[in-house]
């Protein structure tokens, strides 16, 4: 069984066919020494912007725009993606890989800062899909943050939620497992939230969000 989960995960990663648009971000994330979202779980992004039919988008954890394209390329042609990081470096790229991918800057904003600062100056019910991709300490008022953003029906997206596929293994004790542990039992007993956590990368926990 373990080797066909493999299989499966290995098949499912390799499926996506990304055009150089996104291998030359993913060039300048490594360059940069940060992970991207992998292939499948951009594919995921595209595919559920698309399905959520936003106008309004928040992604934390800039990468080098590998993230960001995957998520506009599935927003309609006048959502707005606002991208939020504290290292200047990560932003210059993401926006290197907007302007490759033909993004109109009026459809784009960039905001260096750190996250526990910028989001709680962001308007409550204005946004309708949050991406997490950042530090894993911070992510537990980052998703509480991105719960009082959130429009109803909005949509909630937690990159990298299995911590590299620590979380399943009750051995291991590391903090940023047991804080991807805690965040996704927030999640799931959460009144306003319905929630899946799907294996697709490292981990993509999603919810909707219900009511105010």
């Amino acid at each position: 069984m373990a080797a066909d989960k493999h299989s499966s995960w290995s098949y499912t990663e390799s499926l996506p066919d990304e055009d150089d648009i996104l291998l030359r971000a993913r060039d300048r994330s490594h360059e940069l020494g940060v992970a991207p979202v992998t292939p499948a779980v951009g594919a995921a992004l595209t595919v559920l912007a698309a399905a959520s039919k936003a106008t309004t988008a928040v992604e934390v954890g800039a990468g080098a725009g590998v993230s960001g394209v995957c998520l506009l390329r599935g927003l309609g042609g006048t959502a707005v993606l606002t991208t939020i990081d504290s290292d200047v470096d990560h932003l210059r790229a993401a926006r290197e890989a907007y302007v490759e991918a033909g993004i109109p800057s009026n459809r784009t904003r960039t905001i260096s800062g750190r996250a526990a600062d910028v989001l709680p100056r962001l308007t409550d019910r204005a946004y309708d899909l949050v991406f997490l991709d950042a530090d894993k300490a911070g992510l537990p008022l980052y998703v509480e943050q991105a719960i009082r953003l959130l429009k109803n029906g909005g949509i909630l997206i937690v990159n990298d939620a299995l911590d590299q596929d620590r979380v399943a293994e009750p051995a291991v004790r590391e903090q940023s497992t047991n804080t991807l542990r805690q965040v996704g039992r927030m999640v799931r007993d959460h009144d306003a939230l319905v929630s899946a956590l799907l294996p697709t990368g490292t981990g993509l926990l999603l919810a909707v969000k219900q009511q105010a």
